[in-house]
């Protein structure tokens, strides 16, 4: 809703969204073609001086409360972060979350699971 209905964009400054459900969905136009080049990827507008650097995922669901999230969408962030790192040469030890780059609340508890995330990307590029 912010970044279409309230900014007017046409799409979302994430890369890529993942659901509760375990459904990828592509978020800027044309990131998904550009991430199988592993060359080059599409200008993003997710975190303020990192829009140029970085690939922006956004997960359904707010986990600010403790909440955790579902595994279907677990699984599925650690398989497209694995896929992203390895196409982009990106060591699995360079995610960070919202919060490392601005004071936000996002990404909730994700912010806590970030050592599990980088070690089950590891473990899954091998």
């Amino acid at each position: 809703d912010l970044h279409m209905d309230k900014n007017g964009w046409t799409d979302t400054g994430y890369h890529f969204l993942v659901s509760r459900g375990g459904w990828i969905t592509e978020g800027r136009h044309q990131s998904l073609s550009t991430l199988r080049g592993g060359r080059d990827f599409v200008m993003g507008a997710h975190t303020s001086g990192q829009n140029g650097a970085g690939i922006g995922i956004a997960n359904e669901g707010a986990y600010h409360d403790g909440a955790q999230p579902p595994r279907a969408q677990w699984e599925v962030l650690v398989a497209l972060c694995a896929y992203t790192c390895g196409q982009y040469g990106i060591a699995p030890s360079r995610i960070y979350g919202h919060k490392d780059f601005g004071d936000t609340l996002c990404p909730g508890v994700l912010h806590d699971k970030l050592p599990q995330l980088r070690s089950e990307v590891a473990a899954s590029m091998g």
